[in-house]
């Protein structure tokens, strides 16, 4: 009886250490922006073209795919799903987008949205551009690729051409009810430098800075890696994990498509990221994204679509999915 007792006992305190690391760390941790968790905040299902209740943008356009064309292979970043589901809702005919679902885990990583022979394809940044670079997708719509995403395309003979099509913020979030509302870039570049560690240095509560960080080769990670200028934190403080959190990513990506309304997006150094103050250039972070295709790709419709982006008619579709279009000085080249 008393060896049972012990047993007992001893896997009791075990599942209350758990429940403890889980209500102290795990459930806590839900909301960080990277990994599987990331993934799965993308609903792709909800970007479906040809679909009725997709939250797509239907403008129009005078470019129209018929079956006979060859139609190039779309892949995008999560952030840019809208912009290149949109253009299939547009530019291309039904039939072409086969939607098989998949459960996002640990083994099975991007979901497996899509069939193989679809023109929709959903498998992120990192293996996205993988895909590119081999050619079993035909343009993808992307940050700026990092140098190591360059470096790789080049040791594998792939040529890109990087087009620029709209403009993005790359933005700061905390949780809704930090009294932080704004931080200045190099009061950010502090945090992620380790030189500030407690919100009450910058006007908040005197509570740990638990910043976030992203996926290697992500785009935002990309992003945050250029803004740091190469000098950023590797290792967190153990017990920063028990503090406020602060996390990056791209603005429509977080006020669109996740939506969530228990965090909100920093001012920096005085602006706050809204598309007036990104279309006017105030907003200090504000950067291009891109269609993304290999030069030495024989499929002249990847030239018509490219065109069809930089037109007008690609400006009003960017601009209806939530993004903002290039400037004049750019659209115009």
């Amino acid at each position: 009886m008393k060896r049972i007792t012990v047993i007992l006992t001893t896997a009791f305190i075990f599942a209350a250490v758990n429940a403890m690391l889980y209500v102290t760390i795990t459930r806590r941790l839900a909301n960080n922006f990277s990994g599987t968790r990331q993934l799965k905040m993308v609903d792709v299902g909800k970007f479906l073209p040809f679909e009725e209740s997709s939250e797509l943008a239907r403008t129009g356009a005078s470019l129209k795919f018929t079956e006979s064309d060859k139609l190039p292979v779309l892949d995008g970043a999560a952030a840019l799903v809208p912009v290149y589901a949109s253009v299939i809702e547009n530019c291309y005919t039904e039939g072409c987008v086969t939607y098989k679902g998949g459960t996002f885990s640990d083994d099975n990583y991007y979901g497996e949205n899509f069939a193989s022979d679809s023109v929709m394809q959903y498998q992120n940044t990192i293996r996205g551009f993988d895909a590119l670079v081999d050619g079993s997708v035909d343009l993808f719509f992307t940050a700026h690729p990092s140098k190591e995403q360059m470096l790789s395309a080049q040791e594998k003979g792939a040529e890109l051409e990087i087009v620029p099509i709209g403009q993005e913020a790359f933005v700061f979030f905390v949780n809704k009810d930090n009294p932080v509302d704004g931080l200045s870039s190099e009061q950010i570049r502090s945090v992620y430098r380790g030189e500030i560690t407690n919100w009450n240095e910058v006007g908040g509560a005197s509570r740990t800075i638990y910043p976030l960080t992203r996926v290697k080769g992500s785009g935002s990670q990309t992003m945050m890696e250029k803004f740091m200028e190469g000098d950023m934190i590797t290792s967190k403080a153990p017990l920063s994990v028990f503090g406020g959190a602060i996390g990056y990513s791209f603005r429509y990506y977080l006020s669109g498509m996740v939506a969530d309304e228990n965090v909100k997006m920093l001012a920096v150094d005085g602006i706050y990221p809204d598309t007036e103050n990104i279309r006017n250039g105030s907003y200090p972070l504000t950067a291009n994204f891109y269609a993304v295709y290999r030069r030495d790709n024989q499929n002249a419709n990847v030239q018509r679509l490219v065109d069809w982006l930089l037109s007008e008619e690609g400006e009003t579709m960017i601009e209806a999915c939530g993004y903002v279009g290039l400037p004049d000085d750019i659209s115009e080249q």
